[in-house]
């Protein structure tokens, strides 16, 4: 559905920062399913040492969770219209609740992302999902919520 290209044209993100790699299923308004890589060339594993275990190579939960609000993102633009992308603003993750971790990942495997929009009102958006691993969860997010903000300064400061 939508290949690395075309998913960082639409995340504001940077390289390296872009922890999406692939889109594989888009329903509009409803949910989304998102695939990420996991490498061990990944700068989250530069500099370990040779000879630990495997534990010193999981995914470091902050970049799991940052990988499924940006697959969050990418539902929410997917569901607007160019011109409402681009005049929209910044995207802006205002929190994340009741986050479950069960498991691990590790270089070699691919997170699959489960993305559900539960509600869109005037800028802001909440999402629910799964991750996992193969057939094997191994996170759940109860609730993310997204802002989208106009760029720019913010009024009062200079």
């Amino acid at each position: 559905m939508l290949e690395h290209a075309e998913i960082a044209a639409l995340l504001p993100h940077g390289h390296p920062m872009v922890l999406v790699d692939r889109v594989i299923r888009f329903e509009i308004g409803g949910s989304l399913t998102a695939l990420k890589a996991v490498s061990a060339g990944e700068p989250c594993y530069a500099g370990l040492g040779k000879g630990l275990n495997q534990a010193a190579y999981a995914y470091p939960l902050s970049l799991l969770l940052e990988s499924f609000g940006q697959a969050a993102a990418l539902l929410w633009l997917m569901g607007q219209s160019a011109g409402d992308r681009r005049a929209g603003g910044m995207l802006l993750l205002g929190g994340a609740r009741k986050c479950v971790f069960r498991g691990d990942a590790y270089p070699g495997d691919v997170l699959r992302h489960e993305v559900r929009l539960v509600h869109a009102t005037m800028g802001t958006a909440f999402v629910d999902g799964e991750t996992f691993v193969g057939e094997t969860p191994i996170a759940s997010i109860t609730s993310i919520v997204a802002a989208q903000r106009p760029r720019g300064p913010i009024a009062g400061r200079q």
